[in-house]
């Protein structure tokens, strides 16, 4: 599909007319910290972060258009290290086969971005930062559950791998392409998964033919399946159908809920800095209005539950209005963790008739920001 048809109220699809607006929106914002998605055009933001004050570390799937970048501040940080998680590549089980110890439904080409971070006024302090975009297929929510996990995974494991890490915080942050009410979202945060967790995950344990080649195409379809955001066949779909797939078996690998839940439970649970935030501050102001996600029409969240305070929207185009970008940290007993403010969500009439838009955002996301404060920096 084209940029037209997938946005067609935005005033402003061509790349030299968003791209202004999204390193004006950087500047502004004047992070320490910055973790970007479907980045490309690198010739053209690289100097710009470096005007700015910024290092950086890119890195993209295999024959990938755009990557993740992780810039942070050169006046505050030095690379230490980093990795880069090739979700497709990654095992989740003991099991004997190479295809039942990866246990993926889709080759998707999606990564994940790790960093270490040290402090230049004290290089025994510093900062673990990850970053990812996980799989845009509505349908594949055990793919996306399974790269959830494996992103917590790696990101622990990166931080005990080197004695002085192990002090550090982690942050997770970038586009997860899943709502409040998903399975992965439980399982980042709570690792539990509710009956109805389970009734959202059944339809996806399947195998697409880019996994197992033998799988015979859907009537109608190509022959090639582009697993880029909004490309392939699936994105014809106007339904977002699974296609080109059979149903999994259990020589395929695919974790059932007490897989998942064992994978989750070997790192620390997440924290969303916005859930918090929100959170606390309408217990302290519970007359403010606030855009959260428990408050747009169709939650299917209990007010108790972590996703409730989210912001109500950090997509919103002619065709989709969804939260599917977070910025989390993960739980320790050595860092005593406090947020002390995020950047005021936007409540859905102020995003009308849809993002791109000259006037609110070069991106048909929406940016994050969180002020957040480590008793270890």
């Amino acid at each position: 599909m084209t940029g037209r048809e997938l946005f067609p109220t935005s005033d402003c699809l061509k790349a030299h007319q968003r791209e202004h607006l999204i390193h004006e929106e950087i500047e502004r914002q004047d992070a320490d910290i910055l973790c970007l998605q479907e980045v490309d055009r690198l010739e053209k933001l690289c100097p710009m972060l470096e005007k700015a004050g910024y290092s950086h570390q890119y890195a993209s799937g295999p024959n990938k258009k755009h990557g993740c970048l992780i810039a942070f501040k050169s006046s505050l940080f030095s690379l230490s290290e980093h990795k880069i998680v090739f979700y497709d590549d990654e095992e989740i089980s003991p099991d004997e086969t190479p295809m039942q110890k990866v246990g993926q439904s889709f080759v998707t080409r999606n990564i994940s971005l790790i960093v270490g971070l040290q402090k230049l006024d004290n290089p025994d302090l510093g900062i673990t930062v990850a970053t990812t975009h996980l799989f845009w297929h509505p349908r594949y929510t055990y793919e996306r559950a399974r790269q959830a996990g494996i992103l917590k995974r790696e990101v622990t494991r990166f931080g005990q791998s080197d004695a002085l890490r192990q002090g550090w915080p982690s942050v997770l942050a970038g586009d997860f392409n899943f709502t409040p009410p998903d399975p992965a979202y439980s399982l980042l945060t709570r690792t539990t998964l509710l009956p109805e967790h389970e009734e959202i995950l059944r339809p996806s344990y399947v195998v697409h033919r880019s996994v197992d080649p033998t799988v015979p195409l859907s009537p109608s379809q190509p022959a090639a399946a582009d697993a880029d955001e909004g490309g392939g066949v699936e994105a014809q779909d106007p339904d977002r159908v699974i296609t080109n797939a059979r149903m999994a078996s259990p020589s395929d690998g695919l974790l059932d809920s007490a897989g998942l839940v064992k994978l989750y439970s070997e790192s620390p649970e997440a924290k969303s800095a916005y859930d918090a935030t929100l959170s606390r501050f309408l217990q302290l102001e519970p007359g403010q209005e606030v855009p959260i996600f428990g408050s747009t029409p169709e939650p299917n969240i209990d007010p108790t539950h972590p996703g409730f305070h989210e912001p109500a929207y950090t997509s919103y185009t002619h065709y989709w209005k969804s939260v599917l970008d977070y910025i989390f940290v993960l739980k320790s007993d050595k860092v005593d963790t406090r947020f002390t403010g995020v950047l005021a969500p936007l409540p859905g009439n102020a995003l009308e008739p849809g993002l791109p838009q000259k006037a609110i955002c070069g991106s048909d996301h929406l940016p994050l920001v969180t002020e957040v404060r480590f008793n270890s920096l």
